[in-house]
């Protein structure tokens, strides 16, 4: 080879050497995981002096707890929403409430850190020693920056263990910064599934992506608790309840007891409405019978004495907002209740506006303790579950009372559209959505002994409340040829007379028997009825074949 080519072949031999080594690196770094550790400044929103970041099972809040020495203050707000809701913030006191299954505690505000509560800013904040006094968390601390990392769902949770000491990053990729490092054994909680990384959190406080390969398969965890709380306890029947409500409406009513009851068979619960919602300040009136009980006892009957929030111009929410109220309204009733014998109370607070939820639920519990204390059974009417009565929480309810009934009826009302009153399908419907919340065992379905004739009139819809003789002369009258319609499970009827139309659909022995079936079918404590007078003779008979 000519020597003149010698140097030019090296330079590109060397050319193409630092060509392939190039290469090779770029290959080579771009699989090397990088080491660079996540600001955590940064990660965690740079609290500032005297906060702390809040991190929450698998999700980190904007909200900031507050820190005094060695104290840690969480906001009342996300106590409420994430952890225990029945810490209750009584403005007009300045204290916070807390009932036990046993007693109502309490903890006054202070305007300095240092005891249970801390009022800042016109924010509560409670001491997280406070917090886990009453409920089930585990809380890690940590400084630079402060955060609290608090986890509080323990029961069929998600989880994946590492097989191989690994990396946390901040982001799927290995090019990811680095949260924190975790050893093989531990334990992560799953948020997300992709196709090459896990999305989970540690129980520290890290919420970040983990590569699959690095852990084993997802698993159903329940995590073992020795933490000990007070338990509710439940004063409930042994049979099926059978229960009826009477409506009472005054004090001489109640001698008529043995009449209106002189042709029922199977009930062994009645309700009358003895009680009801006077002012603001939580007066109510009592016309409750010391002889009712008495009547009704020989007759193996339960009372349940009724109260409810009928009177127009007595605001619900004004009330129930008051503790002094809700003590006071408690402590009439239960005075009452043992003056004259009662075995039970129903609560019939109705159309209750989503801001007075959180205090409709903190005086079922104040009343849920002294009922206890009494021997009373404690139940609650429910309307059917809709979105827009969330705010009745009926798990909380189911937690705190005896019973939860819902009333199943009313699906058709006065200025609806024209229908069933309560057609078996919305009534299941109810059942079953309330099921969602509240055992089965402790749930009573209400039927109604009513239905409503529709005048339908040229386009006009107009509606009357009758009882069942009623409706059945109504149709006797007016020869009106019924069938049975599937959809509804109800005899339905239409007629026209003097221009008018008029269309109905029938509560009978068919259709309440249909809805009394659907106690056995769900498993559910029993039945109700509203009201005493509206059912014909045979109705009862119906009711105890079908609920037993």
């Amino acid at each position: 080879m000519d020597r003149k080519y010698k140097p030019a072949l090296a330079v590109g031999v060397l050319i193409l050497l630092v060509a392939v080594i190039g290469v090779l690196s770029t290959v080579i770094i771009r699989h090397i995981p990088t080491k660079e550790k996540m600001d955590l400044n940064e990660y965690y929103g740079e609290p500032a002096d005297g906060e702390a970041a809040l991190i929450l099972g698998t999700e980190q809040l904007e909200e900031r707890g507050l820190v005094d020495g060695d104290k840690i203050y969480l906001p009342l707000d996300v106590v409420n929403t994430y952890l225990n809701q029945r810490y209750y913030w009584d403005s007009a006191n300045q204290q916070v409430l807390y009932a036990t299954p046993s007693e109502l505690t309490t903890a006054l505000a202070a305007s300095e850190p240092g005891d249970q509560v801390w009022l800042k800013n016109d924010t509560v904040y409670l001491n997280l020693s406070y917090v886990q006094q009453y409920t089930d968390i585990d809380a890690y601390i940590y400084k630079d920056p402060y955060r609290v990392a608090i986890q509080y769902q323990f029961d069929q949770i998600k989880t994946v263990t590492v097989n191989k000491k690994t990396a946390i990053r901040y982001r799927g990729g290995i090019k990811s910064k680095v949260l924190t490092t975790v050893a093989k054994g531990t334990r992560l909680r799953l948020i997300e599934e992709l196709e090459d990384w896990d999305q989970v959190a540690t129980d520290d406080g890290y919420i970040g992506y983990v590569e699959k390969k690095k852990v084993g398969n997802v698993s159903q965890t329940v995590i073992d608790r020795t933490f000990q709380s007070e338990e509710y306890t439940y004063i409930t029947m042994d049979t099926p309840v059978n229960m009826v409500w009477h409506q009472v409406t005054s004090t001489d009513a109640n001698a008529y007891f043995a009449d209106a009851t002189a042709n029922m068979t199977g009930v062994n619960v009645i309700s009358p409405t003895w009680f009801y919602l006077t002012d603001t300040a939580g007066n109510i009136a009592n016309i409750s019978s010391a002889d009712y009980v008495s009547q009704a006892h020989e007759k193996g009957l339960q009372v349940w004495g009724l109260i409810d929030n009928f009177t127009q111009d007595v605001s619900t929410t004004e009330t129930l907002a008051s503790t002094a109220a809700r003590q006071n309204i408690i402590s009439q009733l239960i005075q009452a209740a043992v003056s004259v014998g009662m075995d039970g109370i129903n609560v019939d607070f109705e159309s209750l506006s989503e801001d007075v939820g959180i205090h409709f639920l903190e005086f079922l519990r104040e009343l849920s303790i002294e009922c206890h204390k009494n021997n009373l059974v404690l139940s609650v009417d429910n309307p059917v579950p809709e979105d827009f009565t969330s705010h009745y929480d009926r798990a909380e309810q189911g937690r705190v009372v005896d019973y939860v009934i819902i009333m199943g009826y009313d699906e058709h009302y006065v200025g609806s559209e024209v229908g069933s009153v309560a057609s078996l399908p919305w009534v299941e419907k109810g059942i079953q959505d309330t099921l969602e919340e509240v055992p089965a065992e402790r749930v009573i379905n209400a039927i109604p002994f009513y239905t409503r004739l529709w005048n339908t009139t040229g386009g006009a819809v107009t509606s009357e409340a009758i009882g069942m003789d009623q409706a059945q002369q109504v149709i006797a009258e007016n020869n009106v040829e019924t069938y049975w319609d599937k959809t509804t499970s109800q005899n339905y009827g239409t007629y026209d007379v003097d221009n008018s139309t008029y269309q109905i659909w029938l509560e009978d022995s068919q259709s309440i028997a249909e809805k009394v079936k659907l106690v056995s079918k769900y498993g559910l404590a029993g039945v109700s009825a509203w009201k005493l007078g509206f059912e014909n003779s045979g109705i009862w008979q119906v009711i105890t074949d079908n609920l037993n």
